[in-house]
């Protein structure tokens, strides 16, 4: 993206309220992802909580549903259990993620690389592979990829972590590719990087809060068809990728 397009980047239109709308939120227990879930709850949307437990623990108010998006066929089920219960889908939040620090590429153990890889850029492919028939037969759904600019080219690639920072990288390439194939189609697809944020995965030491956090993926989940897509953001603003 370049500072033209940034600064060229229109302004969206808005959902004030989600009545009647449907939504999936992967890592739905804890974190940006139960936030996220909790506020478009508020707005009126059915939200469909995934979690990769039924153990964990979510409101009573939200649909719970299995999903590790590391499995395709729990991927799969949910996205059919979804179609079959609520007929739509309108929002899908690309939340579910790992995170390893410090380690270089040369140190990182392969099962590391493995497993963070599976779970931050393979599982929302899979998410989005039997998602998008039904996100495509509303007007203007929309997915939205939590990503982080740690994954951000534009910004220095330095500090260890290889394997999140590439399956960020990653996602915003997902959402790049979706954009292209099937923005023509109404379909709205935007990365957004939250922040450093005080979750189990940022720490007690991130200098956000959970709730800040998860303002910005909630605001592009109210973006009415024909709001901008296929693109970077931080605190409501398109930035490099």
């Amino acid at each position: 993206m370049t500072d033209n397009a940034t600064d060229s980047t229109p302004e969206p239109e808005l959902y004030d309220s989600l009545d009647g709308q449907v939504a999936l939120v992967t890592g739905a227990n804890r974190g940006i992802g139960r936030q996220i879930a909790e506020n478009l709850s508020t707005l009126g949307a059915t939200v469909f909580a995934a979690t990769r437990s039924m153990r964990h623990d979510v409101p009573e108010k939200w649909e719970h549903i299995l999903v590790d998006v590391t499995q395709e066929g729990e991927v799969s089920d949910a996205a059919d259990e979804i179609f079959q219960t609520a007929g739509r889908l309108d929002i899908v939040v690309n939340n579910a993620g790992i995170a390893e620090f410090d380690s270089d590429i040369v140190s990182a153990p392969v099962k590391t690389i493995d497993r963070t890889l599976a779970t931050n850029l393979r599982g929302p492919m899979l998410v989005c592979k039997h998602t998008v028939p039904l996100l495509l037969q509303t007007d203007g759904g929309r997915i939205v990829n939590l990503s982080s600019g740690m994954g951000a080219l534009s910004e220095e690639q330095s500090g260890g972590s290889p394997a999140y920072r590439i399956s960020k990288t990653g996602i915003n390439g997902l959402t790049a590719y979706l954009h292209g194939e099937y923005g023509d189609e109404g379909l709205l697809t935007n990365s957004v990087s939250p922040g450093w944020v005080r979750t189990e995965m940022g720490g007690d030491g991130a200098d956000r809060s959970v709730e800040t956090g998860a303002e910005t993926p909630t605001w592009l989940a109210r973006f009415r068809p024909g709001s901008p897509a296929g693109r970077f953001w931080r605190d409501r603003e398109p930035i490099e990728w």
